[in-house]
């Protein structure tokens, strides 16, 4: 089990080493140190609920003195639930009730109930990549708990009193257990699962201690796992928007050589003429100039692609550096298709989209941010199929 666990945290060490270096000051091409993609999971996805049943059989005091000893299979059943805060590594409490029957110079028989805080890897994700709509996930796990056995019946308990009647009738252990489960999904919000967990306890798990020093139960389930919200991870990979990143750089480039080439025309200019009078004038209100950075949408859609998602990254660092600026968020849609009512809720979508990335997924908190849905009533650009966009606005 502990071997189980270093292999966990090894492989999560060595995804940690992959990740992404970059400088605070500055950001180029060639500082990308490699190209692994990370991921990240909101504080409100993947969350699951399991319901299973099963078989359970113990392995304790089992004889008979004619020799007629056999393990009983008795039924258990099994609730749980649990989160995956990365597409790798899981937690989960797990509870079972179930009864136990053993030989014990004679028939016995108890009542248990099991909870179980597990500790869970994704053993597929981890050695064949991250798949979120993977169709089979095997998923070795460790686990501590506690157990209360009751309602002890067995005339062989090394407890008696002198008329032979049963003392003990119930025990508390806290066992320690490993298993394996394996999933198959049935849909993004249901999987199947089938089961294995072994328990391992102290030699009073039925009230009966002699024999061997350790009690184990064995319990095989099967059950559903439904997963609130389905299943999904933030993904990203730098290398991804390399070219995109590299035509930016190169755009802003051109304007600075622009701007540097004007400023010196106007100084040559000003040191012809003489100094003009300064006139004081008032300057009229203007709408705030659009962010840099815009994110831009697939037609009818408001997911964040890839590509794009470096532009939210961008914002969000910008807003991290800068905790004095706030940013309104206005969303678009292009006019060519849909109707003025639609593209409202579809501008709103988009807008909502990037909001939620900026707070859930980099922090960002929600007191600095505003969205704008504007629809298609009013278009950025002269090109329609760059409407779909949203743009950042310095806000109050």
């Amino acid at each position: 089990m502990f071997a189980a666990c270093a292999g966990m945290f090894a492989v999560q060490s060595a995804n940690a080493q992959d990740a992404i270096v970059v400088e605070e000051e500055s950001v180029t091409v060639g500082e990308v140190a490699n190209c692994k993609t990370n991921y990240s999971v909101g504080r409100t996805d993947n969350w699951f609920i399991q319901l299973g049943a099963g078989i359970a059989v113990p392995l304790v005091e089992n004889r008979l003195d004619e020799g007629k000893a056999k393990r009983h299979i008795t039924a258990t059943y099994n609730l749980g639930f649990g989160k995956w805060f990365s597409p790798y590594i899981g937690f989960r409490f797990s509870g079972y009730y179930g009864a136990m029957h053993w030989d014990n110079d004679s028939y016995s028989k108890a009542r248990y109930g099991n909870l179980n805080f597990d500790l869970m890897w994704d053993m597929c994700n981890s050695l064949g990549g991250v798949d979120a709509a993977r169709p089979v996930s095997v998923i070795p796990f460790v686990g501590l708990g506690g157990t209360y056995v009751w309602d002890i019946k067995s005339d062989g308990t090394n407890v008696m009193n002198d008329d032979g009647t049963t003392v003990r009738r119930r025990s508390w252990t806290l066992p320690v257990s490993a298993g394996i489960q394996f999933r198959f999904r049935l849909c993004q919000y249901v999987d199947f699962f089938l089961e294995g967990r072994a328990s391992f306890y102290g030699d009073n798990f039925n009230g009966a201690v002699y024999g061997h020093p350790v009690d184990i139960n064995i319990q095989a389930t099967g059950g559903l796992s439904f997963n609130l919200g389905g299943v999904k991870y933030q993904a990203y990979n730098a290398c991804k928007d390399m070219a995109y990143i590299n035509s930016l750089n190169g755009q802003v480039n051109a304007l600075r050589g622009e701007l540097a080439a004007t400023a010196t025309a106007l100084a040559a200019a000003q040191a012809q003429l003489p100094c003009p009078e300064v006139v004081e004038v008032d300057c009229p209100e203007v709408d705030a100039a659009p962010m840099m950075s815009t994110v831009r949408f697939s037609i009818n859609s408001s997911k964040i692609s890839d590509e794009e998602m470096v532009n939210v990254y961008n914002t969000a660092e910008y807003l991290k550096a800068n905790p004095g600026v706030n940013v309104l968020i206005k969303g678009y849609a292009d006019k060519d298709t849909g109707t003025s009512e639609y593209n409202m809720g579809l501008s709103k979508k988009r807008a909502q989209a990037v909001y939620d990335t900026l707070t859930k997924t980099y922090g960002i908190d929600k007191s600095r941010l505003a969205i704008e849905a504007e629809g298609s009533s009013e278009q950025v650009y002269d090109v329609n199929n760059w409407n779909r966009i949203v743009i950042f606005v310095p806000g109050n």
